[in-house]
């Protein structure tokens, strides 16, 4: 039996994986409508990775005899700026996401929960990896800037996220 406290956390994070998947698909249309589609295909498949990480965490709760309780989701902001605002804002929107899964790991630590522990490890370990990859896209996005002929490259290779 998981406690209520632990429950009720799990719960405030299933609804910022659920936020963090409208911020990319909000993200991923702006994108779209700036003609930057493969930078709008890599949001949208971010958008349903989060999606399957708040799935992750129910079906976790519910084999721990917990209850879902789902809230209402904050609409993303409509402006994202140019492209490399969207993924600088998009890494640091990961890096909230990773302080609340530390903060998430060090309550279970606390409440001697091991079961959370090790659930919310692959978590951190995801965290990492995330971080890392937009951190990454960062990085090139500012080497080529959003002008001229390598930020379309990026946006192809953007586009193959998922077919390769």
């Amino acid at each position: 039996m998981i406690s209520k406290t632990m429950q009720d956390a799990l719960n405030a994070q299933i609804n910022a994986e659920q936020y963090s998947a409208q911020l990319y698909l909000a993200m991923g249309a702006h994108c779209d409508v700036r003609s930057f589609r493969g930078f709008a295909h890599w949001l949208r498949i971010q958008a349903g990775e989060e999606t399957t990480h708040a799935l992750k965490l129910i079906d976790f709760l519910l084999e721990r005899g917990g209850k879902p309780s789902l809230a209402a989701v904050a609409a993303p902001p409509p402006e994202f700026g140019g492209v490399i605002q969207v993924f600088e804002q998009a890494l640091k929107h990961e890096q909230g996401n990773t302080a609340r899964i530390h903060a998430l790991f060090q309550q279970a630590r606390e409440e001697r929960d091991h079961a959370s522990e090790i659930a919310l490890q692959w978590y951190v370990t995801e965290q990492v990896e995330e971080e890392s990859t937009i951190s990454r896209i960062v990085e090139h996005l500012r080497a080529v800037g959003d002008q001229g002929g390598g930020i379309w490259y990026l946006d192809s290779r953007m586009a193959k996220r998922g077919k390769e």
